[in-house]
């Protein structure tokens, strides 16, 4: 946050401070990261290579094609393949007595690599001795090896498939790849092994179970073929027995015995209706059939003839033709009694028809009788019917197990696995990778190197800077390097005077008075070999060049002096360097010339208590310099708190380069509480001052103790109102 009228300011990163940081510590960088890459290189060189190699299995069905029972495991097969499936393989393989079975296959316990306890050291020993550890030779060699085997093995199902990968480290080429072929081996070898111990147990468990069984069905099926006798219930079909079929032959022979008398009395009826009514008999067949009545007709018919030839030739009453006629109506006599015979058969038939009904009607009430009882009776039949079945599909059921199991018994059975990959002897170490080792450690260094030394930077404040809202900077014109040192001494102590700088140029002497009055004060000889620069820029880069870190700036010419401060301020900040400027005079002027408000909160306000530390630092207008104005508390409530000023400023030199404090027109006892406990640097600001007052001033610290002090003349004008950063 920004304050316009806000009171706090953001800061950003300085991203090009950090760069800077890392890059004029570069060879300390590089030495260490050379230092690790050497020392890693060395390491990994040292260290003893260990070789990896890898088997690799397919889970699949291996069941013959030829076997009886391959169709009928497929389901049980199948449920080997899913997920959690290939992982139960991938758990047996690693299961404890399959890598025992491997050592003792290889006699891996006569390794050393594999059982360093065979080996024992003398503080083993001594420790097995006092009973603190127990003796590892008391186990078995198998169960020696299990933790340093295990520790080299990996076993791991491919992802999204049906593959399991036996990879095994070791520090010997062969051993590492023999070692997963013989896993492989022996996982195979179990799996078939166990597959014919299921079946030998299967069959074994199998054949008293049938003989059980086959005597169960044996009672079961004489249980039904007695019940049955003793109930009179013969089977006759799958369905039916004897009582219930020989119903059925009753009902259908009353049927059809029904119909008969019922057709008899049919044809009797019509006879005797054509008899009473005197009707022609021929139209009716069972008189038609009749033998006789067909001879008699024959009769009939040639008479007829007869008749009808002499008809031609003789007279009715001839006796002849008297004759035939007569013989004509006797066979139609006859006729008549023959039908009437016939409808005698009729009726006779009728009647014997109706007997056998009646007969019949008297033996189906009686097997009705029987056969509901005989339907009571099959309840307890089926009943044993049902338990001889059940037991007849048991034993079925078990003897196809059975054979089933005998067949695979005697057929091959191989593992539902097959190796699709054999392990070979390694070319190259797979640990240590020396080469990327010392990469990553030079990396992991000079990334660490880098990381700590902006952390400094960044945690020490070195790496802020604040986001100003102002006007774009413009590109800072050259300084000439000129640095001056003003000194004043007390009394006759021609030791506290130092030297004026030599290598000065663009001299800027002070007047001879002035000259005077210092030599008046000091009998030390100024150094005549060039005269010294007092302009800001002289000071600015005195206090560059010796990395002050706190200055304290006197004016007694009041505000000018201020502003010449103001002015040094932002020439510093213009170099890249974090500048505060605190405001401790009674005019208020770097306040006016630098906040954007009068009414900011300041260094009054922190003093009394009435802001929290970060409220009071604001940004400059015209440069990348901050501020801590004077403030708006009660100057009686803040000098209360006067002793909090050296906290404030030690807190402030962790986060910038220079704290530059401007005391206005203050003596030297008013700055004696900073100046001695911190440090700081005196600079005397006197632009447009007298050279007697210089002289004053000059001594008055000098007689203080203070045996260096800077002098600025550099002026500028007053006021806060500038068009740009230069006039300012």
């Amino acid at each position: 946050m920004s304050g316009n009228g806000g009171g706090q300011q953001d800061v950003d990163i300085d991203l090009g401070g950090l760069f800077r940081a890392v890059w004029d510590r570069r060879v300390k960088v590089l030495l260490a990261t050379a230092c690790v890459a050497a020392l890693a290189f060395g390491a990994a060189k040292m260290i003893a290579p260990d070789y990896q190699s890898e088997t690799r299995l397919l889970i699949e069905s291996r069941e013959p094609e030829f076997s009886g029972s391959n169709q009928n495991s497929q389901t049980g097969s199948d449920r080997v393949f899913d997920e959690s499936g290939i992982l139960s393989q991938v758990q047996v393989l690693r299961s404890a007595d399959l890598i025992k079975q491997v050592a003792r296959n290889m006699k891996l316990h006569e390794l050393k690599e594999f059982d360093p306890s065979a080996d024992p050291s003398a503080v083993s020993d001594l420790m097995v001795m006092l009973g603190i550890k127990k003796n590892p030779l008391e186990m078995p060699p198998e169960e020696r090896i299990l933790k340093e085997f295990t520790s080299k093995l990996q076993v791991y199902q491919v992802e999204k498939s049906r593959v399991i990968a036996i990879a095994f480290t070791s520090k010997n080429r062969q051993l590492a790849a023999a070692i997963p072929n013989e896993m492989a081996k022996v996982f195979l070898s179990l799996q078939s092994g166990a597959k014919l111990d299921t079946n030998a147990e299967a069959s074994r468990w199998l054949e008293p179970e049938i003989a059980n069984l086959r005597e169960k069905v044996r009672e079961a099926e004489a249980k039904v073929a007695a019940y049955r006798s003793s109930s009179d219930l013969l089977p006759t079909g799958e369905t039916t027995n004897f009582a219930t079929r020989q119903l059925t032959d009753i009902s259908s022979e009353l049927a059809r015995v029904r119909g008969e008398r019922a057709n008899a009395q049919a044809r009797a009826e019509g006879v005797r209706a054509a008899l009473a009514s005197g009707r022609n008999v021929d139209t009716i067949a069972d008189v038609v059939g009749s033998p006789m009545i067909q001879r008699l007709k024959e009769t009939e018919a040639n008479l007829q003839g007869q008749v009808a030839d002499l008809s031609t030739t003789l007279l009715d009453g001839h006796p002849r033709l008297k004759a035939l006629k007569s013989q004509v109506e006797g066979i139609r006599a006859q006729i008549r009694a023959e039908t009437r015979t016939v409808l005698s058969t009729l009726e006779n038939e009728a009647k014997v028809g109706e007997l056998r009904e009646q007969q019949l009607t008297q033996q189906l009430n009686a097997l009705k009788a029987k056969s509901a009882q005989a339907g009571e009776e099959e309840v307890g039949l089926r009943a044993l019917e049902r338990e001889a079945t059940a037991q007849r599909q048991l034993l079925e059921t078990y003897l196809a197990r059975y054979r089933e199991a005998t067949s695979r018994t005697a057929d091959a059975t191989p593992a539902d696995a097959r190796i699709i990959s054999n392990a070979v002897v390694p070319t190259g170490a797979s640990f240590p990778k020396v080469m990327p080792i010392t990469i990553v450690a030079a990396l992991a260094t000079f990334l660490l190197s880098c990381i700590i030394i902006m952390l400094s930077e960044l945690f020490s404040g070195r790496a802020l800077r604040p986001v100003t809202a102002g006007a774009e900077r413009p590109p800072a014109r050259p300084r000439p390097a000129i640095a001056a040192v003003a000194a004043a001494g007390s009394g006759t102590d021609a030791s506290a005077m130092p030297p004026v700088l030599d290598d000065a140029v663009e001299l800027s002497p002070l007047s001879p008075a002035i000259a005077a009055e210092a030599t008046d004060a000091a009998p030390e000889p100024i150094h005549e070999a060039a005269e010294p620069d007092f302009s800001i820029e002289a000071v600015a880069d005195h206090l560059r060049e010796n990395e002050v870190r706190i200055a304290i700036s006197v004016s007694p010419g009041g505000d000018e002096g201020s502003t010449a401060t103001v002015m040094l301020a932002r020439l510093i900040a213009e170099d890249d360097r974090k500048v505060v400027l605190i405001d401790l005079t009674g005019s208020g002027c770097p306040t006016r010339l630098m906040a954007r408000s009068a009414q900011l909160p300041g260094i009054t306000n922190l003093l009394a208590g009435e802001v929290p530390f970060t409220d009071t630092i604001h940004a400059d207008r015209f440069s990348d310099a901050h501020i801590i104005p004077q403030g708006d508390a009660d100057p009686l409530l803040a000098m209360r708190g006067i002793e909090r000023l050296q906290m404030i400023i030690d807190a402030l030199t962790n986060a910038y380069d220079l704290v530059l404090v401007e005391c206005g027109p203050a003596d030297e006892n008013s700055v004696d509480k900073i100046a001695r406990r911190g440090g700081a640097e005196i600079i005397l600001s006197a632009p447009s001052v007298s050279e007697e007052m210089i002289v004053k001033v000059l001594t008055g610290f000098g007689e203080a103790g203070y045996r260096d002090v800077v002098l600025m003349t550099g002026g500028g004008e007053t006021g806060p109102d500038y068009p740009d950063r230069d006039a300012a």
